[in-house]
């Protein structure tokens, strides 16, 4: 798999797909269209699901130094044909991945601890110092 994914593959930042960002702040897909704070590991594991070859490189984004990680996909093999013929060009891909991303598995366990940590009771109590 190393040796598939070249130079000549296609580059995924977690940005391009982010409903967070702005065009100008580097989102290349429509909002409507795009998904909330995508992770390179999500972005990985739906081009594997997609049976693209790809590869998490640690990397950070140009125009903002906190993104950390991209993902290095490659579309064409060495001779040419597409790996995958249903995403023949880099626009596919993100439009693709970001309808995926909000069903990874992993988003799906992320999204339920958010709930039921939201709904547990709060702690009384005073709280702070203690008094002699």
């Amino acid at each position: 798999m190393e040796d598939e994914v070249t130079k000549k593959s296609v580059i995924l930042y977690p940005v391009y797909i982010s409903s967070k960002k702005t065009i100008p702040e580097g989102r290349r897909i429509s909002i409507e269209k795009s998904c909330e704070n995508p992770t390179c590991i999500e972005i990985a594991d739906c081009c594997k699901y997609l049976k693209l070859p790809c590869k998490i490189e640690d990397k950070v984004y140009p125009r903002d130094f906190l993104q950390v990680g991209r993902v290095r996909v490659a579309l064409k093999r060495e001779d040419g044909i597409f790996t995958n013929p249903d995403i023949s060009s880099r626009k596919q891909l993100m439009l693709r991945v970001a309808a995926m991303v909000p069903r990874h598995p992993g988003r799906a366990k992320k999204q339920q601890e958010a709930a039921t940590s939201s709904n547990a009771p709060a702690k009384s109590g005073m709280g702070g110092k203690k008094t002699r």
